[in-house]
């Protein structure tokens, strides 16, 4: 095996006394895609939030290719290629593409004036490679329908050279086309090398998607599986009943 992206050993963190993460540990490889599922409040969002540099953890360790990360951050996690996908997007409405591909990075002309069209250009190149089909170069993102906006995310970070991607239910909001345009965006992603952690409610999704499933339940982590060693019926009872099937010859 390769050695992992991501190794998140031991992570615990509490709110008010309560251990929303309690002893999780999980990995994550090159061109993977790893889900994380989970009831609300059954800890999985609070977990990568501690590899976002959302909150830091009160105990465990995260290894990044091996060596020993410290993320206190969101500036940290960038400076391991970890970039994050909200399911809010965090994307300026009334901006284009290119604008909120370079949002905060502009690039700029010698005389330092903001380069419209080097960033369209550069936008219309990983465009081609993430989604051929995008066209909408200059309307604002708020005219995008749900899939072209979820490209738009992507392909920022991916730009910017994201090895290690948090995807927080990419498809929550999407119909059945737009969420196969994300499915075949994830599928480039993987054949790039990129890791992927997939946080989502849909135990469809992510068996179609995802290498591996680890499921949390109360902050706990009930299991990890590979996702074609399992059926639907497994991974819920996982979810409801903490009752991981890897145990059941137990």
């Amino acid at each position: 095996m390769t050695t992992p992206l991501v190794e998140m050993r031991n992570m615990s963190i509490s709110f008010g006394g309560i251990k929303a993460v309690d002893d999780v540990s999980v990995d994550l490889h090159p061109g993977e895609v790893v889900g994380l599922l989970g009831h609300n409040g059954a800890g999985k969002s609070t977990l990568i939030k501690m590899l976002s540099g959302a909150y830091g953890p009160d105990a465990g360790e995260i290894y990044i290719n091996g060596e020993r990360a410290t993320i206190t951050n969101p500036r940290d996690a960038r400076s391991y290629n970890i970039e994050t996908i909200y399911q809010t997007l965090a994307l300026a409405d009334n901006l284009d593409a290119a604008s909120n591909l370079f949002l905060g990075r502009e690039l700029v002309t010698p005389l330092g004036l903001v380069n419209d069209s080097a960033m369209e250009a550069e936008t219309r190149k990983i465009m081609a490679r993430l989604n051929p089909n995008f066209q909408k170069f200059n309307a604002p993102v708020s005219a995008l329908s749900g899939g072209q906006r979820q490209s738009v995310a992507i392909a920022r970070a991916v730009y910017f050279n994201a090895r290690i991607l948090i995807m927080d239910e990419p498809t929550a909001a999407l119909g059945p086309q737009e969420t196969q345009m994300v499915a075949e965006l994830i599928k480039k992603l993987k054949a790039d090398g990129i890791g992927i952690f997939l946080i989502d409610h849909d135990v469809h999704a992510v068996l179609d998607l995802c290498d591996r499933a680890s499921v949390m339940k109360n902050g706990k982590l009930v299991g990890t599986v590979n996702t074609k060693d399992v059926t639907d019926d497994d991974l819920l009872s996982m979810i409801i009943l903490g009752k991981n099937p890897n145990d059941a010859a137990a």
